[in-house]
């Protein structure tokens, strides 16, 4: 109701905390948008959230990242007997571990030794040798695959790190689940996995046909299922925290195109989601979260505006207090996310929680697909591991040229240099 005002507006905890005199100054805070989202949170079906994870061994890879972290701290609360976090940087491990173990010692001040329950390993996905190693000591029994590289314009500039973490990651860890008889093995995947214009998307895409394939598989004693949803307020590079910056530094809030879309949800109701959506199903699902309905960008940007007590500067009101400017869409964006690839899709147990029939392409086409993604991270090959993407994921379609830095310098380099070497001999 105020916000249309442009007033600054404040939020203060519910008035039985006030009473209580339990609040802090931290307490008071601002009007985000998860205040107009106006989703109405569905309570978690409790057999669900615990059944991959209570007295189970649970390992989150990509335990420091936005998702990562968030489905540890749910995982915690619920129990398990032994949470690994698997994560490649030290700084982001080390952040979360300190994290966790605080919050265990408020839950349970009486359990297990920390140092059995709360396990903090460092390095990547993409050493099969590793990960291995790990499933087989801990007795891992549920993975939680949140590793990636999921930045849109980065991934567009350094393409073959991202079908090195997104793609040989996830099948390294795949491979080594089936070979430690992992019980349940969920990816997490993406909105932008469906026909994709980024090669983030395309290499998530190629992540979910990976597990498609493997749950074909005679005599598996490992259960896949991938985890499909949008954009989640609070995770690393969301708009929210970027147009709070620019508003509290006097704008210009920048928007890349007025007709963007996008679907939004809070981090702790989809990593929640996933738990769930992960123990359904009985292997090679892809599960499709409820976004609710799709939000404009712009409209998000005015509200944070008026709710920030400023008002918008446009044609209509020259003397505002912050401008919004169109930046043009990234390399690999589009104006409009989606979900499903096509019409085959069935509702489950969850109201949420939707599963999705997707195209198979073959194992022996995944082999050699693989092969060529490693022989162009090899050779450096940008051009080469876009060329494969867009043979592998038919529905790829390349919303612009290749970006990769280190090519494009290499490519200008080369230029210099058969210039410099050119000899002028005399007539």
């Amino acid at each position: 109701m105020l916000e249309p005002f442009a007033v600054h507006v404040i939020t203060l905890p519910a008035f039985d905390h006030l009473t209580s005199g339990d609040i802090k100054l931290d307490d008071v805070r601002e009007v985000g948008f998860l205040d107009l989202l106006g989703r109405i949170p569905v309570d978690p079906d409790n057999d669900l959230l615990v059944k991959n994870v209570a007295g189970k061994v649970v390992m989150v890879t990509g335990a420091g990242g936005s998702i990562g972290s968030e489905l540890c701290r749910q995982i915690l609360r619920i129990g398990p007997a032994t949470l690994i976090l698997y994560e490649r940087s030290e700084h982001d491990l080390y952040q979360i571990e300190s994290e966790l173990i605080s919050m265990a010692r408020r839950i349970s001040p009486d359990s297990m030794p920390i140092d059995d329950l709360i396990i903090p390993i460092l390095a990547s996905v993409t050493i099969q040798s590793r990960v291995d190693i790990v499933c087989k000591a801990f007795g891992v029994q549920t993975i939680y695959h949140a590793a990636a590289y999921k930045h849109v314009p980065m991934v567009e500039k350094n393409p073959l790190e991202a079908i090195q973490n997104n793609i040989l990651g996830t099948y390294s860890t795949a491979i080594a689940a089936i070979e430690n008889e992992v019980e349940t093995f969920v990816l997490i995947s993406t909105d932008k996995a469906v026909r994709p214009t980024s090669t983030m998307g395309a290499t998530k895409r190629f992540a979910e046909m990976i597990l498609q394939e493997l749950s074909l598989g005679k005599n598996l004693n490992t259960r896949f299922s991938m985890v499909r949803f949008g954009n989640v307020l609070g995770s690393s590079g969301s708009v929210i925290p970027l147009f709070r910056n620019q508003v509290k530094n006097g704008g210009p809030v920048t928007v890349t195109d007025p007709k963007v879309i996008r679907y939004f949800m809070t981090i702790q109701e989809a990593s929640q989601l996933v738990i769930q959506a992960g123990a359904m199903g009985d292997g090679g699902e892809v599960f499709v979260l409820d976004m609710g309905e799709p939000v404009k960008i712009l409209d998000m940007a005015k509200k944070l505006i008026r709710l920030s007590g400023l008002q918008i500067k446009d044609a209509e009101n020259p003397d505002g207090d912050i401008e919004i400017v169109y930046s043009g869409l990234r390399p690999g964006e589009k104006l409009y996310e989606e979900l499903l690839i096509g019409e085959n899709v069935s509702p489950t147990s969850h109201p949420l929680i939707m599963s999705a029939e997707e195209d198979h392409t073959g194992w022996d086409h995944i082999l050699d697909y693989i092969e060529q993604f490693k022989m162009a991270i090899k050779t450096s090959d940008g051009e080469a591991g876009r060329m494969v993407l867009v043979d592998a994921v038919c529905e790829y379609s390349p919303q612009c040229d290749v970006a990769d830095l280190v090519q494009s310098k290499l490519t200008e380099s080369v230029k210099k240099m058969n210039k410099s070497n050119i000899v002028n001999y005399p007539s």
